[in-house]
């Protein structure tokens, strides 16, 4: 097994440990034991159990970001793939905490309590509303002024319900159509969309 396997395997393992048992509840001992590694094979890649922590918290970053670029590529217009990002986006981090079964909403505030690993997705993720915003602006479908400055807004906006979509708290007496009907309204209103009959989910 190569080095970069054995990594992800004990990482992957760690993971669904410390979903099952909680992150203070594991051990080094058990993570060695579960991968079926030495304590000597996990201590040459992880000094301790917070490194192998983060190493976690890097591992769910990356596959957000891989969700969001594959949203962003879609060949679909600016309108409707804005409207795209934000769904992958809060969708990808609600099955984050659903897949991490027992820890839950604590799992994912430890995720995003760590700010020095999410900062390369936040960078990630606010350029891919500048690279949308400006297709959109240059297709006259966005009256915006300043892209980067909206990108920033828009990426702090979607960033700041993210807890409340989790825990089902944002129209919980709607249907995720009508929900996101609501959405679509709010952000095209916002970046001034010209395309009206396309104010909806498709």
């Amino acid at each position: 097994m190569t080095v970069l396997k054995t990594r992800a395997k004990l990482v992957d393992v760690a993971r669904q440990l410390f979903a099952k048992k909680g992150v203070e509840d594991t051990t080094m001992n058990d993570i060695a034991q579960a991968s079926k590694k030495g304590r000597r094979t996990l201590y040459t890649y992880f000094k301790s159990k917070e490194q192998i922590y983060m190493a976690v918290v890097e591992s769910e970053l990356e596959m957000l970001s891989t969700q969001m670029e594959k949203a962003a590529s879609k060949p679909v217009s600016p309108d409707k793939k804005i409207l795209e990002l934000i769904m992958t986006h809060l969708d990808a981090i609600k099955m984050v905490v659903y897949r991490n079964g027992t820890l839950r909403a604590d799992f994912f505030r430890d995720i995003w309590r760590v700010e020095a690993m999410r900062k390369e997705f936040d960078r990630k993720e606010t350029a891919l509303f500048r690279r949308v915003l400006h297709e959109g602006k240059e297709q006259n479908l966005f009256d915006i002024d300043n892209v980067e400055i909206t990108a920033d807004i828009l990426h702090y906006c979607i960033k700041g319900i993210e807890v409340p979509y989790i825990r089902g708290q944002i129209g919980e007496e709607l249907d995720d159509e009508t929900g996101w009907r609501y959405v679509a309204k709010i952000v095209y209103g916002a970046l001034g969309c010209k395309k009206k009959e396309n104010n909806h989910i498709v």
